[in-house]
């Protein structure tokens, strides 16, 4: 019996890529192993891997998918939790323009031109001081995480969702899609937490098993 193999991005083992049979040039990228791909739920399609800005093009059902995911989960993901609680330890000092940060990381790029420094102080976007009243931040993609009190470029940020003062979320955390989140950018493509890629591919089954029948 002849074995097929499955080839994954070399930058997130995550994400499976398959030849287009209707498009010689062109790739199919998903979360899910099946072969052929389901097209419906593919994350996008691409003409070069690893794919760039300029040669990959997304699926607009699955960012639906996803940003429905992501609304139903991020405030239940570990990593969301643990720096939620960072943040109002840190007496609102990251909670200004709602900033997301990350403890011990280090970004794969410099800081670009409008990327704000976050020092405490009331939040343009309802957030707080030192005062312990609460305040916003976001869920952010993976491969381009934040300085320690830095704000993500906004390409890499999925949504923002609602922290109290002392670092819990209500329920979905009022989470609201970004609208300025891309797939793939300059840092790389796609990349979720561990729980937030698990339920997404979860869904994505589901998904595929309706298709099917």
């Amino acid at each position: 019996m002849s074995m097929r193999y499955v080839s994954t991005l070399k930058e997130n083992p995550a994400i499976y890529y398959f030849k287009d049979k209707e498009s010689q040039n062109t790739h199919i990228l998903s979360l899910l192993p099946t072969d052929p791909p389901t097209r419906e739920l593919a994350i996008g399609e691409a003409t070069h891997i690893p794919p760039t800005p300029d040669t990959f093009r997304e699926n607009p059902r699955f960012l639906d998918i996803m940003n429905e995911v992501i609304k139903q989960n991020a405030a239940k993901d570990p990593r969301v939790l643990s720096e939620a609680q960072t943040m109002a330890s840190q007496g609102g000092l990251n909670f200004k323009s709602g900033g997301m940060s990350t403890p011990g990381r280090t970004t794969k790029s410099t800081k670009k031109k409008g990327q704000e420094d976050v020092s405490g102080g009331a939040s343009a976007q309802g957030g707080t001081g030192g005062n312990g009243s609460g305040g916003f931040i976001h869920v952010t993609d993976e491969r381009c995480p934040p300085a320690f009190g830095r704000i993500a470029w906004p390409e890499n940020i999925f949504g923002s969702l609602q922290v109290s003062g002392d670092g819990q979320i209500d329920g979905d955390g009022g989470y609201q899609p970004s609208g300025a989140y891309r797939v793939v950018t300059n840092d790389g493509i796609l990349g979720l937490t561990p729980f937030l890629r698990e339920k997404l591919t979860e869904r994505l089954r589901q998904e595929e098993e309706k298709l099917r029948k």
